[in-house]
This record gives structure tokens, C-alpha cells and sequence, in this order.
């Protein structure tokens, strides 16, 4: 079994989790270029051209950072990243996909409509990149209001992977230049704690 990564946010998700699991996979390091992430070779493992591609012993192929996470879960059950019980399980499934659809997805808009080498990937305009930068402070406004009752992580009192979809979108963050607004201490000491954990530096 090996991950083919590069230096992106996606595979940075799964690299995130590989940490907090204590995993260590075989690595294929890839170059955002023609040589890596835009070749052939990576589009007969995955017909988008996109990492990570988690490619099994039996030659099975698993795209989809979230997807190859779950399946990572089912080997190393702890620690329990993805909830334990229906309910839990369910709000860890509903603040990942928050997190996805309200922070990390509007943090990408703006990388895929802004930066080269999304150029001949998708048609870029320009509106959407001031749109998503209008919508940001609101959004994170909100989760600073969810934040507010004092939680360590935005499931509850414990780490799952809603947090690395969150810790994803904050290196995202980094790179488009959204800071987070003043005045958001619930959503800072959430990021904080996120940024001192030693996964961070996957």
C-alpha cells in the first residue's frame, strides 16, 4: 500500500491523519508540474489528475482524501477518529461536512479562481474569488458563534476528523490571505490549538 502525495491541501488532510493515527505509509512524492501531479502516469491512477491516491497491494485504487481516510479508520480503528456510536458518529458527519461546505470550500474557490496553476484546469473568474472573500468573515463569524460555548474542538470535547478538515482549510488560509478577523477569540483559540498540535506539521 502507498500514498501518492504532493504539496497540496488535499493530501495534506491525509497526512494529517496518518499522524494522529501514528501511521506510516510508503510515500510517493509528487511535483505540482507535468512530471507529477499533471502526468500521465498519475491520470491512469486517477482520470481527474488529482492527489492523494491511495493505491492498495492488490492494486485497488482509492481517490479522495476523506474517502481513503475512512478506509485507513477500518484498519486502525484507534484512535477513533470519525466517531464512536450512531450519534456521534452523526455530529462528527455533520461538522466535517460544515466545515467542508462553509470554511474549506470557499477557501479553495478562491485558489482555484486566483492561482496559475489552476488555469487550465477550470474557466476562472475572477467574481467568485471577491465573492468568496465578501462571505468569509460571516462564515467564520459563525463558527466562532459555535465555538463560543467553550468546546476544545468543534464536535465536542474530543479531536476527530471535523477538526482536520478545519486544520486543512486553516493551512488553506494561510496561502489565499484570510485571516481570521479581530474580535473571533473562540475561533483563535480553537485555531491555536489546532496550529500546536504536532500534526500540524504533517
Amino acid at each position: 500500500m502507498k500514498l501518492y502525495n504532493a504539496a497540496a491541501a488535499s493530501p495534506r488532510r491525509v497526512r494529517i491523519f496518518l499522524a494522529e493515527k501514528g501511521m506510516d505509509l510508503p510515500r510517493v512524492d509528487l511535483s505540482l508540474d507535468a512530471e507529477g501531479t499533471r502526468g500521465e502516469a498519475l491520470r491512469k491512477k486517477n482520470s481527474l489528475g488529482e492527489v492523494p491516491v491511495l493505491e492498495l497491494d492488490d492494486g485497488t485504487i482509492i481517490c479522495e482524501s476523506q474517502a481513503i481516510c475512512r478506509y485507513l479508520e477500518s484498519l486502525q480503528p484507534e484512535p477513533n477518529l470519525f466517531g464512536e456510536g450512531a450519534v456521534e458518529q452523526a455530529l462528527v458527519y455533520m461538522w466535517d461536512r460544515r466545515m467542508e461546505l462553509e470554511i474549506l470550500t470557499p477557501l479553495s474557490l478562491i485558489a482555484r479562481h486566483s492561482f496559475d496553476f489552476f488555469k487550465d484546469k477550470l474557466t476562472q473568474v475572477p467574481a467568485i474569488v471577491e465573492a468568496q472573500r465578501r462571505d468569509l468573515p460571516a462564515k467564520l463569524a459563525w463558527l466562532d458563534s459555535a465555538l463560543a460555548d467553550g468546546r476544545p474542538f468543534v464536535t465536542g470535547e474530543r479531536f476527530t476528523v471535523a477538526d482536520i478538515t478545519g486544520m486543512t482549510a486553516l493551512f488553506l488560509s494561510d496561502f489565499v490571505k484570510v485571516p481570521i478577523p479581530e474580535g473571533l477569540d473562540h475561533l483563535r483559540r480553537w485555531n491555536d490549538a489546532l496550529r500546536a498540535r504536532p500534526s500540524w506539521s504533517a
